[in-house]
């Protein structure tokens, strides 16, 4: 199996278009006879894979597989091969809600290596780069198809579950780690845990911190203290469980993600109303994978909020770029005195406070109006009541909405090595985290 083919990475629009739909074709003809899920959808449309538009297909939504899997438990029906045929098991983090079970064949799970190759190899990792994963190896996809592709690509792969974050800290130095993929959020906390332990972390080996699960590699602040504290270059990539490893940043041109439009046909459509949006306007990012065989997604709404733009990138792709990365979830846009904002977009201007260690995002509903508070946490030293009148300023003069900042104790706000959650809603004493 080829882990990377860069000779379909710099197709042509036409030649793209050419290779998706040869590959659909090849996708729909065992799906449609054998997979129980979609059979009945794709029987009873016409379509043509290698002429008509894709968007002649209906839809496929998370709550439907949810729904599948509760109806079909434990694995719903979306499998088109025989259970002796899957060799790996994997399930969501549940940040949205029902955790979804996903399982992979032998020739999906390098299907996933294969987009992972090419994630590596846009970023500028090499052979001779030693790769640290500090996650914790459960049943959470997180970075398992990368860790398994970067040793198919014959890269030294080292291992960081059931370590604490000092451990981390001291297996990658002693190893030499020259990559490390992690979240945005745990980025930060192994800088935070560094400062904290006298552990020179610019100092070591790691030249690239490959980031995923959450927006933040797009988020020029953020990114910004990230690269500062490790003195390494952030590269974004973006992915699902359920719908696979889609998108990956260029080393040539930061600030957008990239879809893999070799594997993947993306749409971008209005949340509301379903509609095809053209490019370069902000909606619903829709994709469907074409090698995942055992488990497909066809029109999956992905519930991120992106914004499309297609020519050719200075890296030489033509591949379709969501410009700032991932804008934010459909389904945690809030709604703060009339204004419409996404949690990315505070965290965007609370990160260019160096003071700030943390922050959650807490949103108070009341009635039909909604009020949103930022909690934050100061470094040592800091002034916190100073420190939160500054970002009550900034953020009214970027937002022109008021929000209040509160300072909390150090420490008391949650980490997290995967996604970190740090928006809450709370409505009528009620607390709920989405």
């Amino acid at each position: 199996m080829a882990y990377h083919i860069p000779e379909e990475e710099i197709l042509d629009p036409t030649g793209l278009a050419q290779l998706q739909r040869k590959k659909l074709a090849r996708m729909l003809d065992p799906v449609r006879s054998s997979n129980p899920f979609y059979g009945g959808r794709l029987t009873s449309t016409a379509f043509d894979a290698l002429r008509d538009p894709i968007e002649h297909l209906p839809f496929t939504t998370r709550t439907e597989i949810q729904r599948d899997q509760l109806d079909h438990p434990p694995y719903g029906t979306n499998l088109t091969f025989g259970r002796e045929h899957y060799v790996r098991l994997h399930q969501t983090s549940g940040s949205t809600g029902q955790p979804l079970r996903w399982q992979d064949t032998a020739e999906s799970w390098d299907w996933w290596k294969k987009c992972w190759g090419i994630v590596f190899r846009a970023a500028g990792v090499t052979p001779d780069d030693r790769v640290f994963f500090p996650f914790s190896f459960g049943p959470f996809i997180g970075f398992w198809g990368g860790f398994e592709a970067a040793a198919a690509l014959g890269n030294m792969v080292l291992p960081g579950g059931a370590m604490t974050s000092v451990a981390r800290l001291i297996h990658l130095i002693e190893n030499s780690a020259t990559v490390v993929c992690c979240t945005p959020t745990y980025a930060l906390r192994l800088a935070e845990v560094a400062a904290a332990e006298g552990i020179a972390l610019a100092e070591s080996p790691v030249r690239l911190v490959i980031v995923a699960g959450e927006p933040g590699g797009s988020i020029p602040a953020t990114r910004q203290r990230i690269e500062s504290s490790w003195n390494a270059r952030v590269i974004d990539h973006a992915g699902m469980t359920e719908i696979g490893p889609w998108g990956f940043e260029c080393v040539e041109a930061a600030g957008g993600i990239h879809v893999i439009e070799s594997e993947f046909i993306a749409e971008v459509v209005d949340p509301k109303t379903g509609a095809l949006l053209p490019d370069g306007q902000s909606g619903e990012l829709v994709l469907t994978n074409l090698g995942r065989w055992g488990s497909p997604l066809i029109r999956y709404r992905t519930g991120d909020q992106v914004s499309l733009t297609r020519k050719r990138c200075a890296c030489g792709r033509w591949f379709a770029r969501a410009e700032g990365g991932i804008l934010g979830r459909v389904d945690e846009m809030m709604v703060i005195r009339g204004n419409n904002v996404f949690p990315s977009a505070i965290e965007g201007l609370v990160r260019e406070f160096s003071e700030v260690v943390e922050f959650s995002l807490v949103v108070e509903q009341s009635g039909a109006l909604a009020d949103l508070m930022v909690e934050v946490e100061a470094c040592p030293g800091a002034e916190s009541d100073t420190l939160c009148g500054s970002i009550e300023q900034a953020l009214r003069n970027r937002f022109h909405f008021s929000v209040r900042v509160v300072s909390v104790d150090p420490g008391s706000l949650p980490r997290s090595e995967l996604k970190s959650k740090r928006l809450i809603r709370r409505s009528s004493s009620i607390e709920s985290t989405p």
